[in-house]
């Protein structure tokens, strides 16, 4: 495939994400209301929860890495993990009960299926000296849509209902789909179809099975972001004002995005990988004493730049360090493994939370991350694709 079709492919992918995070973040920001006071569900339910969506998605993205190689198609679960979280904003926006909401997190989070074949094409056809600025490039591409989606929300909020702005958070998703399924041409050698794939990291080398180690650690401490969102709440923080503040999150992780993986291609992925552990340790220790408007706008910048720093780095270091004929596959496995731990991650926030003060899950974090920042040495980054 050529460069044009490479960077196309890129703009297509980085559009859809645009369009899915905007949907998104039209409601992230009043999730938790929404949870605890519209269905009236505890804080540990909201919990129980959102780990379990994560969790689900990380299994999602396991399933569709091993039959994307097993069968050598990518695209197919990348169109259709577009369509399923609009069907979710359905869903929610009709939900009477907490049954009603697994549904809709089922939905919602399987989307993630696309993540997995939709970073092997991307990794595949990206030189290794610039995959952490294309996959930079995507996660800003995200970023941007989820800031677009919050601004949105802060200027509805007062004028549509909860329920109505579900409604609207499908849009943008369909269209995403639309994008996908019309417009990306499927390069047939992106995956050829592998009899002996398995979700098993058995064939990964000794610094992908650290790293995956220390980041199941660092995972445990890394709740869901309805945690930091209830914080300003509790402490007084209009709810017309909290998704302004938590445009301070979206927009450094989008601003942070690219540069950080510039940084990464330049300087090493494990340096900025450490730095993003730094980053949430300290983001947690200003939500311990947080009180103001101002110092959690502050707390959310550092939020941010840890999201920047982390997210697609993550991803270019497993890919970096997978076999190239089994990338969607340890992809998918690597991002299965953390969806499990991110289950009793939000349930031991919530019952920390509940049982203790909300400053024992910020600090049980704080100790996570410390670490995930004391292991990171022991993992050696490759220079060079794995063969």
């Amino acid at each position: 495939m050529g460069d044009a079709e490479s960077k196309r492919n890129l703009w297509l992918f980085a559009t859809a994400s645009f369009l899915n995070d905007l949907g998104h973040f039209l409601f992230t920001a009043i999730w938790p209301v929404f949870v605890t006071v519209t269905i009236g569900a505890s804080v540990t339910f909201l919990g129980f929860i959102d780990g379990f969506g994560i969790a689900l998605e990380s299994i999602s993205q396991a399933v569709s890495g091993l039959l994307s190689d097993k069968m050598g198609k990518r695209k197919v679960f990348i169109w259709l993990g577009y369509l399923l979280p609009s069907i979710a904003s359905l869903i929610y926006a009709s939900s009477r009960n907490p049954f009603q909401l697994f549904v809709g997190k089922f939905f919602d989070r399987s989307g993630k299926l696309r993540d997995a074949p939709r970073d092997a094409i991307i990794a595949d056809e990206t030189e290794h000296s610039k995959r952490a600025t294309a996959f930079g490039f995507l996660r800003a591409a995200d970023r941007g849509g989820a800031l677009l989606g919050l601004a949105i929300s802060a200027a509805l909020v007062s004028y549509l209902t909860y329920r109505q702005l579900f409604w609207l958070s499908a849009i943008p998703g369909f269209i995403g789909t639309a994008i996908i399924l019309f417009l990306i041409r499927e390069n047939k050698k992106a995956g050829d179809g592998k009899d002996g794939v398995s979700l098993s990291l058995n064939k990964a080398g000794r610094s992908l099975k650290i790293f995956t180690v220390l980041s199941l650690i660092f995972t445990l401490g890394s709740f869901s972001d309805s945690f930091y969102i209830l914080t300003m709440k509790d402490r007084g923080v209009s709810l017309v004002v909290i998704p302004l503040v938590y445009l301070v999150y979206v927009f450094v992780s989008f601003a942070s995005a690219i540069p950080f993986g510039k940084l990464a291609d330049r300087v090493g992925r494990k340096t900025v990988m450490a730095l993003s552990y730094l980053l949430l340790a300290i983001t947690n220790a200003l939500f311990i004493f947080s009180g103001t408007i101002f110092s959690f706008a502050l707390a959310f910048a550092a939020y941010g730049l840890h999201y920047g720093a982390y997210k697609g780095n993550i991803k270019t270091f497993v890919a970096d360090l997978s076999p190239r004929d089994l990338r969607a596959s340890f992809l998918g496995g690597f991002e299965m493994l953390l969806g499990l731990v991110s289950l009793p991650a939000s349930v031991i926030a919530g019952v920390l939370w509940q049982g203790i003060a909300p400053a024992a899950a910020f600090l049980f974090s704080i100790l996570m991350s410390s670490v995930a920042l004391i292991l990171i040495p022991l993992v050696t980054e490759s220079k060079k694709d794995v063969a």
